[in-house]
């Protein structure tokens, strides 16, 4: 199932010029070079091969359609052509990893079969290096690359006749090749013929070629956050929208647009949030003019003495001699405007996460519910055989489900909205220890109480008759078992920061009744919790502000002590969400919490001052087409062994936006030893 989002051309605010910056006759600026006609007699997009080592040897990739792709010089010349179809679009980056070294990947868009190839470029050749050519479900009129920092991974956007945006994850293969995983699809309106995106701010710009231009968050992982930039009737675009480029150079951040229907290129200042700052128009070497410039690259690294700031590349399909290839020094494109063309600047071949990465061994089968439904998980571990715990997992709009290891569904009870689990191992009812589980029920407002059948995996429903909340929506959930009494009990919170603890009491009937104990009151939302049943502690996550632990024992009343706050730790950003706590053994260990705005989890010591001890993200495997989790209400974590993978203990997380490709939302389960070799943790 496909992720697709259609966004509506909505705007509020006449996009307009920036004051004293003249319309009517906009300044002509003349190119510098020019590429040899295209055989084929047409030309669409460009790519620029920086050569850091060597500038001026930096090489220009262009299609020319039924031709395929060819290689030139800055000086125009043809060096190379490659078959590739009828290559409609090109793009490329360099530092991707590829049989042990870093190269320079090309992805071509093949408008013939509707497909993506994948090429490297090296000594002025392309050479195909794709495992397929990745097929397409629309007309492709274009692609653009885009090196995304949170798990550094290379994505190629896709862009469609029917306003496709589709974006796919590439990655090297065992064997050396490419391949590629669509990760997800956002939909316009209408026909999209060129995108461009920066890795650096994350941002993917989009021309829709008779509407506008967009901008969204490049980071599938993420909204796509659309916003118009231009349009035509409210802003500088005429009629027809052609190609879209960006320039980095220092302090200087330009997006470039060409106004096909008026032969216009127009420059934004991506440092005020793309706002306009003017135009221009485009002549030849020979002074003719570009009546219509297509597909846009540009570059900010000084290539020589010819383009010592940086590069403009504007497609010219009626060039007097054949359909070619006009390049443009930047400075003197931004001159005539007196715009900035800052410090030339190398385009970058890597990104850094912002966290040391992981990434999950296993996914389960998508919850049934649309929308935002998983929400939490609880792990039991099988004593007698690791490899077949089971994992229970929440979906709030339908009932709780029951996973093996392998992420297959077990067991499915549709009892209605069940937000937040948990569970506890020996619990004594008629004599015999019980697998004790118990949900949230916003359904009935009720606290839920099941027995985990461990042969089976089915829940039996054991609550002695309905064991009304009393509260107005119960939401997070966590069990704890005192070491001082036996006794085990749950914790329930409501959403405006009130948590309730009850006693879970047998009945003689072999059922189960809740006994209210105490309320500790919260300024403001909270959901994710865990009790440490070694110490005595309960930590609970007040998720626009902070971490917090308070006595876990019914009389412990509600003095708290914060662990970490969202303001204090860069490191954080709300909503804090799932919680769950990882035994060493010894009252040691670690808590683990669920930052979901930026997709990360906090590592905490267990004991002594709950000391900070970093962060981490969960990405995606493109090998295994696994992706990352975002967005994470609910996680559990163990350190007992869980079968193989995960013989340290693993952590089980709900993913919020799962996509590669785009589905319904299911629960990762990542291995410990993963995440101890990342921030450099002890394992059981």
């Amino acid at each position: 199932m496909k992720l697709v989002t259609t966004i509506g051309l909505l705007v509020g605010t006449a996009l307009v010029p920036a004051a004293g910056i003249a319309q009517s006759q906009p300044a002509t600026v003349t190119a510098a070079a020019e590429t040899q006609a295209t055989p084929g007699g047409d030309a669409n997009q460009a790519a620029i091969a920086v050569d850091p080592a060597a500038p001026e040897a930096s090489r220009i990739v262009t299609t020319a359609e039924g031709k395929g792709l060819q290689v030139h010089a800055l000086d125009g010349r043809l060096l190379d052509t490659a078959e590739a179809g009828e290559a409609v679009g090109v793009a490329l980056r360099g530092g991707f990893m590829l049989g042990g070294a870093a190269r320079t990947l090309v992805v071509s868009a093949d408008g013939a079969a509707n497909t993506l190839r994948f090429f490297t470029l090296g000594d002025d050749r392309l050479t195909e290096v794709g495992a397929r050519a990745v097929p397409l479900d629309f007309a492709v009129e274009n692609v653009c690359l885009f090196r995304n920092a949170p798990d550094a991974a290379l994505y190629a956007i896709a862009v469609g006749d029917g306003g496709e945006i589709d974006q796919w994850m590439v990655y090297a293969t065992p064997d050396g090749k490419v391949d590629a995983r669509q990760a997800r699809r956002i939909t316009l309106p209408t026909k999209i013929k060129h995108c461009v995106a920066d890795d650096v701010s994350g941002k993917l710009y989009v021309a829709e070629q008779a509407t506008g231009l967009w901008r969204f968050n490049g980071d599938p992982e993420t909204d796509s956050s659309p916003a118009l930039i231009d349009a035509p009737r409210i802003g500088q675009i005429s009629e027809e929208l052609g190609g879209v480029a960006l320039y980095n150079a220092g302090a200087a951040r330009w997006l470039i647009a060409s106004d096909a229907s008026t032969g216009r290129l127009f420059l934004y200042d991506r440092n005020k949030d793309d706002a306009y700052a003017g135009a221009v128009t485009l002549a030849g070497p020979g002074g003719a003019a570009v009546k219509e410039p297509g597909g846009l690259a540009a570059t900010g690294a000084a290539l020589g003495s010819a383009f010592g700031h940086g590069l403009l590349i504007a497609a010219d399909e009626d060039a007097a001699g054949g359909a070619n290839y006009k390049l443009v020094g930047f400075d003197a494109l931004a001159a005539p405007l007196g715009l900035a063309v800052g410090t030339p600047e190398l385009p970058p071949t890597s990104v850094a996460p912002r966290f040391p990465t992981v990434t999950a061994r296993v996914e389960t089968v998508p919850v049934a519910a649309a929308g935002d439904a998983a929400d939490d998980p609880a792990i039991w571990h099988n004593p007698a055989d690791p490899a077949a715990s089971l994992i229970i997992g929440t979906d709030k709009k339908a009932g709780l489900y029951v996973y093996d290891m392998q992420g297959k569904v077990v067991h499915f009870a549709p009892v209605g909205r069940m937000n937040n689990v948990d569970l506890r191992d020996g619990f004594m009812l008629d004599g015999k220890p019980i697998v004790l589980v118990t949900a949230s029920d916003r359904t009935r407002k009720a606290v839920a109480i099941y027995r985990l059948d461990t042969a089976t995996g089915a829940l039996i429903d054991i609550a002695d008759g309905l064991q009304p909340s009393g509260l107005s929506d119960p939401y997070g959930l966590c069990m704890y078992r005192s070491a001082k009494s036996g006794r085990s009990y749950v914790i329930v919170s409501d959403p405006d920061g009130l948590n309730r603890q009850w006693e879970l009491v047998s009945r003689p009937n072999g059922k189960i009744a809740i006994r209210q104990v105490r309320d500790i009151r919260f300024g403001s939302q909270t959901e994710g919790c865990v009790a440490d049943d070694a110490n005595g502690a309960l930590y609970i996550a007040e998720e626009d502000v902070a971490l917090w632990r308070v006595g876990a024992e019914p009389k412990a009343g509600d003095t708290r002590k914060q662990v970490d706050s969202v303001a204090a730790n860069p490191s954080l950003k709300d909503d804090l969400e799932g919680v769950s706590l990882y035994d060493l053994g010894k009252g040691r260990g670690y808590l683990v919490v669920s930052s979901q705005g930026n997709n990360s989890y906090a590592v905490y010591d267990r004991d002594g001052t709950n000391a900070y001890r970093g962060s981490f993200a969960v990405v995606a495997d493109g090998a295994t087409g696994i992706d990352g989790i975002s967005e994470t209400d609910g996680l559990d974590v163990t350190s007992l062994p869980l079968g193989p993978g995960f013989e340290k203990g693993a952590m089980v997380a709900q993913d919020g936006r799962n996509v590669l490709p785009g589905e319904k939302q299911n629960f990762k389960i990542v291995s410990w030893a993963d995440i101890a070799a990342a921030l450099k943790l002890e394992s059981r």
